[in-house]
């Protein structure tokens, strides 16, 4: 088992009075490795899945709880900033798109009954694109009169891993909310990153040609489509159209076999999936390959959630030097 190893806090983070998390539909650990990057220390982690509470045991040295229906409020240890990355199918462009109506949908109001139940100081969710805008929007106003209900300030946007340093276009909606209503003010969505890593700083140099795609997956691919550039990432849709990219399409846990192709010609291992994640490289693999890529494909990039975590951090902890401003200014003026 490899035990992961918790960064300081930034500085300028610390007044924020945040140190725990608890980490809700987990999957493999996207959210924790950010958060733990950051100076956080997880006290609550949660998936329904077996594969990926094992992946998540090996490689931070704690099993994930299962099913969240059947979890308290009273076990779940008390904790600073919630994070959750709950089902994406029900809202996918590959899903049913039953949205709310789909039983996994509905699991955005566990997390909705843990955070009026253990009040953290902030949370961070994550899901597709298509959740804000299925049922024209209706779905995440649903949602979002939700969590304000039960008393938090919250916004929301659409950000894209390409702009947050991987070679991904993965576009999801990600919603942020505060306890205390004034830290809103001081929160601003990360600004997009001037560099990000390229096709070739993820490919392997030699992969198995167990990843290869049989040769007549190879020619159909040729006989559709010419790639302008080398490497790319080749890339399916639904109606069988091929384009290519000088970066991945988004990973997707039940697209095709091969949705995705290396130049037309092999599947993306294991290693390439999660550096495409921005899983760093000492992110031990247990499993099939089935598996990783069915992991892979529900997990968040880190470095995007790393940008939204850090900015939350920094709002909370400025609206908390505020408030101290403020009671100091108000006990001067009572003294004098």
């Amino acid at each position: 088992m490899k035990s992961a190893t918790r960064r300081q806090m930034p500085a300028e983070l610390r007044p924020a009075g945040i140190t725990t998390f608890s980490d809700l539909f987990c999957g493999i650990g996207g959210f924790h490795y950010a958060a733990e990057s950051l100076g956080l220390r997880c006290a609550f982690a949660c998936d329904i899945d077996e594969g990926a509470q094992a992946q998540y045991e090996h490689n931070f040295g704690m099993r994930p709880i299962g099913d969240i229906h059947e979890v308290k409020g009273d076990q779940i240890p008390a904790h600073d900033i919630l994070f959750g990355g709950f089902p994406c199918q029900p809202f996918s462009i590959i899903g049913n798109r039953h949205g709310l109506r789909d039983g996994r949908g509905g699991l955005i109001f566990e997390i909705v009954r843990i955070l009026r139940h253990r009040r953290p100081k902030a949370f961070v969710l994550e899901n597709v694109r298509q959740f804000s805008t299925l049922g024209k929007g209706t779905v995440i106003r649903q949602v979002m009169d939700a969590l304000e209900g039960i008393g938090y300030a919250c916004q929301w946007r659409i950000l894209n891993a390409l702009d947050y340093g991987l070679p991904q276009k993965r576009e999801r909606t990600i919603i942020v909310g505060f306890a205390a209503p004034g830290a809103l003010a001081h929160f601003a969505w990360p600004k997009p990153m001037s560099k990000r890593k390229t096709l070739k700083d993820v490919l392997e140099a030699n992969p198995h040609p167990r990843h290869s795609a049989s040769k007549y997956i190879r020619e159909r691919r040729r006989r559709a489509h010419t790639a302008p550039l080398s490497p790319s990432i080749w890339h399916e849709n639904k109606a069988g159209n091929v384009s290519s990219h000088p970066f991945s399409c988004a990973l997707r846990s039940g697209a095709s076999y091969n949705y995705l192709l290396v130049n037309g010609e092999r599947r993306l291992t294991p290693r390439e999936q999660l550096r495409l994640q921005g899983f760093p490289d000492d992110f031990e693999v247990i499993g099939s390959d089935s598996q990783i890529r069915r992991q892979t494909g529900n997990a968040v990039p880190v470095p995007m959630v790393r940008a939204v975590i850090r900015s939350v951090l920094r709002a909370a902890a400025q609206h908390s030097r505020t408030q101290d401003r403020r009671l100091a200014a108000s006990g001067a003026l009572q003294v004098g």
